[in-house]
């Protein structure tokens, strides 16, 4: 008989039968449409064969009128192993809850480790990795990954330059750099101070050396404005000359604007999946159907699991698809101008320094063509336009 494995689902018996006219007997079970195969004999009145399970009554009927007996051997197939685990379900279940037990505990934060900040700084860090649910007894899967837990100190904790994060097995390793103190001034040689770029005098701080220009002088780029020789003539000394000149200056912002814009947005209205991955393949177990929306953005989130110290080639995969939209924004033409003046003013500020003011701006050119907004801006800016030069060996003579 082929393909007996099918058997092995239903039960399998090897029964073995002693007595006179045992070929009789299996004559007559064939004749009641038994199937019986592995027929082997032992001596002349003795023979074994096999038997499904649900055909073992119909073999103890047909003896009852014959001369042999018979005798069940072995037992084989599901049916029987379920019974025999069911015999031993205390052990069973002890097993079963004690690989349940060892997975889930290898799955959970039992380890913070923090090294290269000190203590105030380490207490802090510790503090906010509290607060965003990194602690020890916290499952992996409820936590961001490592980038995201990276991203959050660097955002929250103050006076950190680098953090890096990274999970081995049930710890988190963390490794801070702090930020450095500013360091000390370095020692000034003999210099003079000259203007950086063309502007109008509005103010002057001079710390040390001899100003060479007033207020309200125009100055231009590479002029000298405070000498490092200070003392009569033929008792000069050389100084580093120090202090702060404040000018007006000059700048020019072009900026085009389009009257209408189409950028994409998220609407607010998500979908998410869960799969389970075993090696290359991917098993959905929650979140099911198509992912109806027109158009939409897919982040994906993948978790390793673990075992002890092992990563298990089973991985757990959270897929957000997060639907977006397309947004026309029209601007009317005296919009289009003031949204136009804050680029600009936003551009302005991103060249200068932080304690550069803009005085004031004018429009300069304005245009609409092509439906576009053509803006060119004049501002005036007060600054810090000193800049130390060295006094050259010649100077000093």
């Amino acid at each position: 008989m082929k393909n007996h494995w099918i058997q092995f689902y239903s039960g399998i018996i090897t029964v073995k039968v002693t007595g006179q006219g045992v070929e009789r007997l299996l004559n007559t079970l064939t004749r009641n449409n038994m199937v019986i195969w592995d027929v082997k004999r032992h001596g002349t009145h003795s023979l074994t064969f096999k038997v499904n399970l649900q055909d073992a009554k119909k073999i103890r009927h047909a003896v009852r009128n014959s001369d042999c007996k018979i005798e069940f051997l072995r037992r084989a197939g599901i049916p029987f192993l379920i019974k025999r685990l069911l015999k031993n379900s205390g052990f069973m279940i002890g097993v079963a809850l004690f690989i349940i037990s060892i997975f889930v505990l290898s799955n959970m934060v039992w380890g913070i480790q923090i090294q290269g900040a000190d203590p105030a700084t380490e207490y802090k860090i510790r503090k906010h990795l509290h607060s965003v649910g990194v602690k020890k007894g916290q499952f992996q899967f409820f936590l961001s990954n490592p980038e995201g837990i990276q991203r959050s100190i660097i955002d929250n904790v103050e006076g950190l330059t680098w953090v890096g994060v990274e999970l081995k097995g049930t710890t988190y390793h963390l490794q801070v750099v702090e930020k450095t103190e500013p360091e000390k001034p370095e020692k000034l040689g003999p210099r003079n101070i000259v203007a950086k770029k063309k502007a109008v005098i509005v103010d002057m701080f001079i710390e040390e050396g001899d100003p060479q220009v007033q207020v309200h002088d125009h100055v231009q780029k590479g002029q000298l404005l405070v000498s490092g020789l200070i003392g009569k003539e033929g008792e000069t000394k050389s100084v580093p000359a120090k202090g702060q000149v404040l000018g007006e200056t000059w700048y020019k912002s072009q900026v085009l604007l389009p009257l209408e814009t189409n950028f994409q947005v998220f609407n607010g209205n998500e979908k998410t999946k869960h799969y389970i991955k075993i090696g290359n393949l991917s098993i959905p177990f929650w979140g099911f159907g198509k992912v109806e929306f027109p158009k939409y953005e897919k982040e994906a989130n993948e978790k390793n699991i673990h075992f002890l110290k092992w990563t298990l080639p089973i991985s757990y995969i959270q897929h957000t698809f997060r639907e977006s939209e397309d947004i026309k924004r029209t601007y009317s033409k005296e919009e289009a101008i003031e949204v136009a003046k804050e680029m600009a003013r936003r551009d302005i500020k991103n060249q200068l320094s932080e304690n550069a003011t803009i005085k004031g701006e004018k429009v300069l050119h304005q245009t609409i063509e092509n439906g576009k907004v053509n803006l060119s801006i004049h501002f005036q800016v007060i600054e810090d336009i000193a800049q130390g030069q060295p006094i050259i060996q010649g100077e000093l003579e």
